[in-house]
């Protein structure tokens, strides 16, 4: 074929575009035009080296104001930027729970790179770098006079150094499109100040600095930015490792990752490796056998797909991810703003090593999946804490972290507060009421304490903080209180009246010790207000828990009773390191004491019982038969279930409802069982005795300091069932036969009540907190149902 019948062949692999152009035939006068364009071009590159070599004149040259001053005035960040990387995330046994990152880059040092890599990057780039300065002046004039011969712009004269700053300009320009283009345009000044700083840079930096942060800060095509993260895509190595046909491919990938893409255009990228490798011979740096032998090789690819965020996380713990990501952009330990908090985490580069306990999320995950289809109109959500430090343990719900609405999916954490990546929160009905038993042993309360508790009655007139919340719709069914059933009808003892959930007696109670001790008690308890954000209002149905909260709010809530008191924030993060092993400094656990010792051992006794023969919870005791305590909860018409419950090192809270529609959980399927209707035992009980009793298997047994509370007195059968006096003597018979209260343990037994109050009825204490006002309330809420 003849060089005039040869044409550009186009096919779908850019390397093999290419065709041999024929030469043309040139005239005198276009002799002439290539020696204009020659000389033009030669005027121009000795404009710019005389701009270079004497910055003040040529700065006065192009127009620039204080030229001489900027060009010596480099920001000190420029010559090593902080580089965008990722970030890893781990469990507790330093397990990968997901990579995350604003462009996945991990900086490594010169020796942490092979020398092969670092040798290929320089022959195809740069082969002169360590010979010239920050300008090539002989590569200016090649450039120049290769340009000028082709009549177009077929070979550049920029240096490593220079390539440098125009990638640091780049990184600068993050992910805003503006600027990122305007970092990239080709004007003259953005040329000559990219220079100015190449000079600069040569002059603080070595040469073998300016190529390791080029190394890193590079883009290599696929999301990955430097050599380490190049290396893990497309061969799953690190980049110490590289052999010296994947160094070259690598190398090659630089000047263009879309048409040298291994992937895409495998012809294409193994010519460009072989270009490479020819370089490299070329300057003495490996022998012809070497290259042999290399380009024979095949590309190897082993790629490996980004890996971004928290939706990559395995086991149910993206949500988990996602919290953690939450704890460091607003907690002021990482940043006393919130732009340096942003700052922190988008610059990445951090080892966050977290509480989560990968065999406590695995049965935590099993047991929400598997009694919870993720079909099923309502889902579910657990978190466990460890008591004494507010670890998070686990934290799993039915539907998966993700997108994809058609499969279930969701990026909303039903285990925590709006602020921390939840939803609204979920009403906790019954799981409150130990709260309002805590405010009231700590209000000086007995253990033993009896109210009429009716089975239904009227909200009454209660104190709040700073005035009087009073009932409007007396008589009126909105303005009363009922029980559970029917036959639940006082007087009760405390015991008695929290392993029947039942509400009068709640009510009463917080009548007695008054609102405003109610709300503190649940603030030092972790319920600083409701899961959406706002503070929890003093209304009666707040004892029995119509305000929302978060299933984290609640086994951190139940987690300070199995803790005698102390009160622990939740901790998600045990330890950060940077890339090069400093440590980042990290919150230690924050406790403190929500209760006396005393108080919190007579809810765990009391608690006990509502896992016992006779509470709502007996049938939820662990594989291995240790000692648990808990509460059921069950929200107006169905809507939520709860059952919170704990052993003396562990804590957890399940939630069971429909986050959205509201589903009342009536003549339902739910897993694949048909319930006519839901408690907290029957519905999330089940989750949490599952859960954790395949989480507590390597535990040791803790048993929980517990003190003796008599059982009530034996009723008449002929005495009236409600009226009369609380405590009324004239209807009760001898005391109870039963077991003295779980066993009496650490010599507690004989101990019949808070702050030495021995068994006594009726007030035993001053209510906190209840200066009249006179303010009384617009309306009453919404009547709660008990379990």
């Amino acid at each position: 074929m003849s060089p005039k019948s040869r044409r550009r062949i186009p096919t779908q692999d850019p390397g093999d575009t290419w065709a041999p152009r024929p030469r043309r035939r040139e005239t005198p006068l276009g002799f002439l035009g290539h020696a204009a364009t020659f000389l033009g071009a030669s005027v121009l590159g000795g404009v710019l080296l005389a701009g270079l070599i004497l910055p003040a004149a040529g700065a006065v040259g192009l127009g620039a104001k204080n030229g001489a001053e900027g060009f010596q005035n480099i920001p000190d960040d420029f010559k090593t930027p902080p580089l965008t990387q990722a970030t890893q995330i781990f469990d507790a046994n330093g397990g990968l729970i997901a990579k995350v990152y604003e462009r996945d880059r991990t900086v490594l040092t010169a020796d942490q790179m092979s020398p092969l890599i670092r040798q290929a990057q320089v022959d195809i780039e740069d082969a002169r770098f360590y010979e010239h300065g920050a300008v090539d002046l002989k590569g200016v004039l090649r450039a120049v006079t290769k340009n000028a011969e082709s009549g177009a712009t077929v070979q550049g004269a920029s240096t490593l150094t220079q390539q440098y700053v125009k990638n640091v300009n780049v990184e600068k320009a993050g992910d805003d499109p503006e600027a990122v283009r305007e970092a990239q345009r080709k004007t003259l000044g953005r040329k000559i100040q990219e220079l100015r700083y190449a000079i600069k840079l040569e002059e603080d930096l070595t040469k073998d600095q300016i190529l390791t942060n080029y190394l890193n800060i590079t883009f290599y095509g696929h999301q990955a930015y430097g050599i380490q993260a190049a290396a893990q895509r497309y061969f799953s190595k690190d980049a110490k490792d590289l052999t010296l046909p994947e160094a070259a491919m690598l190398a090659g990938l630089v000047q263009n990752p879309s048409q040298y893409d291994p992937k895409l255009h495998p012809v294409a990228a193994q010519r460009r490796r072989d270009t490479v490798i020819d370089k490299m011979v070329e300057n003495k740096h490996i022998t012809a056998d070497q290259a042999k032998e290399a380009k024979a090789a095949p590309l190897g690819l082993n790629y490996k797909d980004p890996q971004n965020g928290c939706i990559t996380a395995q086991a149910g713990m993206g949500f988990f991810c996602d919290y953690v990501r939450h704890v460091v952009k607003q907690d002021p330990a990482y940043g006393k703003s919130a732009a340096e908090r942003k700052t922190l985490w988008d610059t990445g580069g951090l080892n966050i090593y977290t509480t989560l306990d990968p065999q406590k999320q695995a049965a935590a995950q099993n047991a929400v999946s598997t009694k919870v289809y993720v079909t099923d109109p309502v889902s579910a959500a657990m978190t466990m804490v460890e008591p004494g430090t507010g670890k998070i343990l686990a934290m799993a719900q039915t539907r998966p972290y993700g997108l994809a609405k058609e499969k279930n999916e969701t990026v909303v954490n039903y285990n925590v507060d709006a602020a921390m990546g939840g939803g609204v929160g979920f009403q906790p009905g019954s799981n409150f009421k130990p709260i309002v038993a805590a405010a009231a042993l700590e209000a000086g309360l007995s253990s033993t304490q009896r109210y009429d508790a009716p089975n239904r009655m009227d909200w009454p007139t209660m104190k709040t903080c700073d005035g009087t919340w009073k009932n409007l719709s007396k008589g009126k069914k909105e303005g009363t209180i009922p029980n559970e059933s029917e036959s639940e009808k006082g007087p009760y003892e405390l015991k008695q009246a929290m392993a029947l959930s039942v509400n009068t007696y709640f009510v009463q109670m917080e009548q007695e010790i008054g609102l405003c001790a109610v709300k503190q008690m649940a603030n030092k308890l972790g319920v600083a207000g409701k899961a959406d954000g706002s503070p929890l209002q003093e209304v009666p149905a707040l004892g029995l828990g119509t305000q929302e909260v978060s299933p984290l709010t609640m086994a951190n809530v139940y987690a300070t009773f199995a803790a005698r008191g102390s009160y622990c924030a939740p901790m998600a993060i045990n330890r950060i390191t940077t890339v090069d092993g400093k440590d980042v400094p990290v919150p230690g656990a924050q406790c403190s004491q929500a209760m006396s010792e005393d108080t919190a051992d007579v809810i765990n006794s009391v608690l006990l019982g509502v896992t016992e023969k006779g509470g709502t919870a007996r049938d939820l005791g662990l594989d291995d038969g240790r000692q648990i305590a808990g509460k059921t909860g069950t929200t107006d018409e169905k809507k939520s279930a709860w059952f919170t419950g704990y052993t003396g090192n562990l804590a957890g809270s399940v939630w069971l409802g429909s986050p959205g529609t509201k589903v009342p959980m009536r003549n339902i399927r739910i897993g694949g069982k048909y319930q006519a209707e839901v408690f907290g035992a029957t519905g999330p009980g089940p989750i949490w005795q599952k859960a954790m009793s395949d989480a507590v298997r390597s535990m040791p047994e803790k048993e929980f300091t517990t003190v003796y509370i008599p059982d009530p007195p034996k009723r008449d059968p002929n005495c009236p069932t409600a009226g009369g006096s609380a405590g009324s003597a004239t209807c009760t018979g001898a005391p109870a036969t039963g077991s003295p209260g779980n066993n009496g343990n650490n010599g507690n037994n004989g101990n019949q009540g808070n702050n030495g109050n021995n068994g006594n009825n009726g007030n035993q204490g001053k209510p906190r907190g209840t200066s009249p006002t006179g303010r009384s309330a617009p309306s009453t809420p919404a009547d709660p149902e008990g379990q």
